[in-house]
């Protein structure tokens, strides 16, 4: 497999509580070219298990293998687009996208043209020359997509990437990162609270138990795409994902923001 992740766990220290363990023996395997959601309640350590294949951070126990290779530090073939967008507001979208081809050795103009060739793959084209605070959040949200494509990617890593847009907006870019993921086959593990957004997006969903987060079960969502959200087909996998996250009268645990 592409991405295999084998009894890893991760534990912190903090004051006056001592040892907590936020993952725990977490096996995974992912294709190349697969898009995976990982979904579970808040604190269930799906970020955390993003930071560890980033390479961000390292597990306390066991390993990560991208391409045979042990995950030790970041790369630039591993990009994680945040819910927070990440852009500078001191520069246009256009040099927003050249930001991360700067550390590339290639010229000016190459840079420009890699750069506007993604602004318009996400539709932007007409904004380039505009500053982050003068689009909307979706739009924002799509300029990070760009920047993170531009540099060519082996895999997206994304972290809640549409928790803070509204409803309609969040639909819309559901769209778009499916729409991109089409056209580029880049292997994409995207952490999301939303069950919804999971069935319409993933090949595979990755549920998560809360603290300290395993992996509970995984469920494959077969049908094509594109995907139509009211469906037979949709409504089964996600009532049964619903049926996955069925508390007990003692779970005092809220599974849902």
């Amino acid at each position: 497999m592409y991405i295999s992740i084998k009894e890893a766990s991760r534990e912190y220290y903090l004051e006056g509580k001592g040892r907590i363990t936020a993952l725990e023996k977490v096996n995974l395997e992912v294709g190349k070219g697969e898009f995976i959601c990982l979904l579970g309640p808040s604190g269930c350590g799906k970020s955390t298990l993003l930071n560890l294949i980033a390479g961000f951070d390292k597990p306390t126990t066991g390993f990560i293998k991208i391409d045979g290779e042990i995950v030790t530090k970041p790369s630039e073939n591993r990009i994680t687009i945040f819910q927070n967008y990440g852009l500078l507001p001191w520069r246009t979208v256009l040099r927003n996208v050249e930001l991360g081809l700067e550390s590339k050795k290639i010229s000016v103009k190459e840079r420009r043209r890699v750069a506007e060739e993604y602004i318009e793959l996400v539709g932007l084209s007409a904004y380039k020359n505009h500053f982050p605070t003068q689009l909307s959040g979706g739009m924002q949200q799509r300029v990070a997509l760009a920047r993170a494509l531009a540099v060519e990617p082996e895999i997206l890593l994304m972290d809640e990437p549409l928790g803070a847009l509204d409803a309609m907006t969040r639909m819309s870019m559901q769209d778009e990162i499916e729409r991109l993921w089409q056209e580029n086959k880049k292997t994409i593990i995207f952490v999301t609270h939303d069950i919804e957004e999971a069935v319409f997006l993933a090949d595979r969903i990755v549920i998560m138990t809360s603290s300290p987060g395993k992996v509970k079960s995984v469920i494959k969502v077969p049908f094509a795409r594109k995907r139509n959200r009211t469906g037979a087909d949709f409504l089964k996998i996600r009532d049964r994902v619903f049926a996955e996250f069925e508390l007990k009268a003692s779970d005092e645990i809220e599974y849902y923001l």
